[in-house]
């Protein structure tokens, strides 16, 4: 079987993208051209519709076992084969389906302050003119009624930094010394000592990797008049680009998305107001997380720290 070794398995918006980038790098391993494939989201096809753009996404995931396994038949031999999607840690029935069939996997996690988290995610489908709602603090607001619309996992802004009851549930399935729990501020402050904590813990030469690309960077986006008709023309257009193919789809959408984010500056800030406002969603899991890891996460709980802006 082509199936992988190890998983990157969460969270989004936590320097999974540049990790999978670093990682490609390694002579000893071989991961996925497909970031996301997504597989092991579902048992068969995923749903055909959510949220803005959310069926397009859809019908990018590989969920057919052939698909997914032909995405590792290139890998030369002896290396360790390995994919990336974040949303698999969130995902507590795919924890389960990659546990049915690779209980021996090797599995990584990257964890981020939650509140930045969401603030980083939000501003990703806001800068891709999908999230309709300008206020941070009132899309988190929004979740419950999104969740129950069908909108997608990457919606989820509070409930995908939850980490605690996700990694608790995680232990039910895989020994410990099976996960490795990383924070996206040392990936980040010290790329070359972190690389060779995953190196070390795949069993692969250290030493090797001590760079990580910056990948997946949201861009500027100012809300002014004319955005706001970008993105309302962006998400009309992902309710409808499902029925066409891919190229079609690039034609159209790549000129609004080139003209949305035409503008150059400093990504919006996350201020001190709104950390206030969104970190009690996540007090309660953060003492959770601290309980089942073992280690310390209480800088999470200074609704004074300086955001992480760099993804």
């Amino acid at each position: 079987m082509s199936l992988p070794d190890f998983f990157i398995l969460g969270v989004p918006k936590a320097g999974t993208t540049a990790l999978h980038a670093a990682l490609t790098r390694h002579p000893q391993l071989f991961l996925s051209t497909v970031k996301e494939p997504k597989f092991f989201l579902s048992d068969g096809p995923p749903p055909a519709q959510g949220g803005p753009g959310d069926a397009q996404t859809y019908q990018e995931h590989v969920w057919k076992r052939k698909d997914y396994e032909a995405l590792f038949n290139t890998a030369p031999h002896g290396t360790l084969r390995g994919e990336a999607t974040p949303f698999y840690l969130y995902d507590l029935d795919a924890q389960a389906r990659i546990k049915r069939l690779l209980p021996k996997a090797k599995l990584v996690v990257l964890l981020r302050n939650p509140v930045d988290r969401a603030h980083s995610n939000w501003t990703h489908l806001w800068a891709a003119g999908l999230e309709p709602e300008r206020d941070f603090v009132r899309a988190c607001a929004l979740e419950q009624p999104r969740k129950a619309a069908g909108w997608a996992d990457f919606w989820h802004y509070v409930s995908q930094g939850r980490y605690g009851e996700q990694i608790q549930h995680l232990y039910t399935l895989f020994a410990r010394e099976q996960v490795l729990l990383l924070r996206y501020r040392d990936l980040r402050d010290s790329p070359a000592a972190t690389l060779d904590q995953v190196c070390e813990f795949l069993e692969v030469s250290t030493g090797v990797l001590d760079v990580v690309p910056s990948e997946n960077v949201s861009s500027y986006v100012a809300d002014t008049p004319l955005n706001t008709v970008l993105r309302a023309l962006l998400r009309n257009g992902g309710r409808i680009g499902q029925y066409f193919p891919v190229p079609v789809r690039k034609v159209f959408r790549g000129p609004l998305l080139t003209a949305l984010q035409r503008s150059s500056g400093g990504r919006p800030k996350l201020t001190p107001a709104q950390r206030r406002a969104v970190l009690p969603y996540f007090v309660g899991d953060i003492a959770l997380l601290e309980q089942v890891t073992g280690n310390s996460y209480s800088d999470w709980l200074d609704a004074g720290t300086e955001p992480e802006v760099i993804d």
